[in-house]
C-alpha cells in the first residue's frame, strides 16, 4: 500500500446515489429493490429491530427487574478516601469534594459509605451515612452533619367549595 492510496475513496460530502435513472447508471429499472416483493414496493419500511419473521431478539431475551428512572441517584464516598484527602479538622461538604474532584458526577444524594479507616477528626457533610461510617467518624472525633433531601414536589391541593352566596 502506498501513502497516497489510504484516502483513496473517501470523500468528505458524498454525492446521494441517484437511483431509477436509466441503464447506464447502473441503478436504472428496479433501481435497486430487486424484483417484486415487500421490499420492491413503494412506502415500505421496518423497525430497524425486524429480522423478517423470526423472534426478535429483544423478544427472545429473558428479562428480569425493574430500573427506575425516578429513582434518587445515589453517589457514594468511603471514609478511607476522606482519609487521604482532607487535613485533621477540616468540613467535607459536597462542594468540596466536587473541588477534590472526589465526586464527579451529578447526584441528588450523597451517601458516606464506611470502607476504610478514619483517624482525623473532619466535620462531614452528606444526606446520609452508613452505620459504620457513623460509627468511624465519632470514634475520631468527628462530626457527622446530615444534610435536608430533596423537597418533594407538592400537588395542587384540592379547593374547597366556596360557599355560594345568597
Amino acid at each position: 500500500m502506498n501513502l497516497n492510496d489510504v484516502h483513496r475513496g473517501i470523500t468528505r460530502h458524498r454525492k446521494p446515489k441517484r437511483l431509477g435513472r436509466g441503464k447506464g447508471s447502473g441503478h436504472g429499472k428496479t433501481a435497486g429493490r430487486g424484483h417484486k416483493g415487500q421490499k420492491a414496493r413503494t412506502g415500505w419500511s421496518a423497525p430497524p429491530t425486524f429480522e423478517g419473521g423470526q423472534m426478535p431478539l429483544a423478544r427472545r431475551i429473558p428479562k428480569r427487574g425493574f430500573h427506575n428512572p425516578f429513582a434518587p441517584e445515589v453517589a457514594t464516598i468511603n471514609l478511607g478516601d476522606l482519609e487521604a484527602a482532607f487535613q485533621p479538622g477540616e468540613e467535607v461538604t459536597p462542594e468540596t469534594l466536587r473541588a477534590r474532584r472526589l465526586v464527579r458526577r451529578r447526584y441528588d444524594l450523597l451517601k458516606v459509605l464506611g470502607d476504610g479507616e478514619l483517624t482525623k477528626p473532619l466535620r462531614i457533610s452528606a444526606h446520609r451515612f452508613s452505620r459504620s461510617a457513623l460509627e468511624k467518624i465519632q470514634k475520631a472525633g468527628g462530626q457527622a452533619v446530615v444534610l435536608p433531601g430533596k423537597k418533594p414536589v407538592v400537588k395542587n391541593k384540592q379547593r374547597s367549595a366556596r360557599p355560594s352566596g345568597s
